[in-house]
């Protein structure tokens, strides 16, 4: 079963930390040239500075602020410029904050589909050439199992991650005939920094400790734990991988078990 990336380059959002930076490791063991993405310059050297050292390869990094879709789009048309390929796009933006959709203002949502739709949208148009000509691309997205259920207090979060799935499925019929596939990953509770920040709001909602919260969740989980950041890059890393070219446009749930739908 062929799953090196050796020769591949992947392009990954969001990957200082947690999901992206566990997604950017994996997809570098598998042989692939990683270039980070993300707006903490020093952070990416970091990131940069172990992957070079994990693989022997050399590894590179761009700096971008998701919340400004136009600096985005002229940074890559100075990437693509260059002639740099990539075959691997990991679109993954941080969630916008918690909160019922009813008291969201319309400017949390422009900013919201802009950080996650405009930008992937930027994204896959600089790339998409790229994979066209070595009719290899794999687009996957990082984003919920609220597109399935959507996650009560989390309004916003819900309603972009809900359109960022359309898109894709609309991108998968639209790319196919390249040799391009555009899946979604579905994490669901993933023990990472932005998962700490929703326990300690809703535990302080409801009148609970940290840890009294933390295990509430945990315990509507059938496996009765968190994912990883590890078990969810491992998704990703089949989807990315030459074993996945006819899995097109679907949504990959990572959440033991727990979406209570099909």
């Amino acid at each position: 079963m062929d799953i090196s990336l050796k020769g591949k380059q992947a392009f990954v959002c969001g990957s200082t930390q947690g999901i992206g930076k566990a997604v950017a490791i994996q997809l570098a063991k598998m042989g692939a040239t990683v270039t980070l993405c993300a707006r903490n310059e020093q952070a990416l050297k970091e990131v940069q500075t172990a992957l070079n050292q994990l693989t022997g390869n050399k590894h590179d990094y761009l700096v971008v602020d998701f919340f400004n879709p136009d600096l985005l789009k002229g940074k890559l048309q100075d990437y693509t410029s260059e002639g740099r390929e990539v075959h691997i796009l990991v679109n993954n933006t941080g969630g916008p904050p918690a909160g019922d959709a009813i008291d969201a203002t319309p400017e949390e949502f422009i900013k919201a589909f802009s950080a996650h739709l405009i930008c992937n949208q930027h994204l896959v148009q600089a790339f998409m050439p790229s994979m066209k000509a070595s009719a290899y691309g794999r687009i996957i997205n990082i984003i919920s199992t609220s597109v399935k259920v959507p996650i009560p207090g989390l309004g916003v979060s819900n309603t972009t991650r809900g359109a960022v799935a359309s898109w894709a499925k609309t991108l998968a019929r639209e790319l196919a005939p390249f040799g391009i596939t555009v899946n979604n990953v579905l994490p669901g509770f993933t023990k990472t920094a932005r998962l700490d920040s929703l326990i300690a709001t809703r535990a302080q909602k409801h009148g609970k400790t940290f840890e009294e919260y933390e295990q509430i969740m945990k315990d509507s989980v059938p496996a009765k734990r968190f994912a990883t950041a590890e078990e969810v890059a491992g998704a990703v890393a089949y989807l990315a991988s030459p074993v996945a070219a006819f899995v097109n446009g679907i949504n990959l749930p990572v959440d033991g078990g727990n979406t209570p739908s099909l």
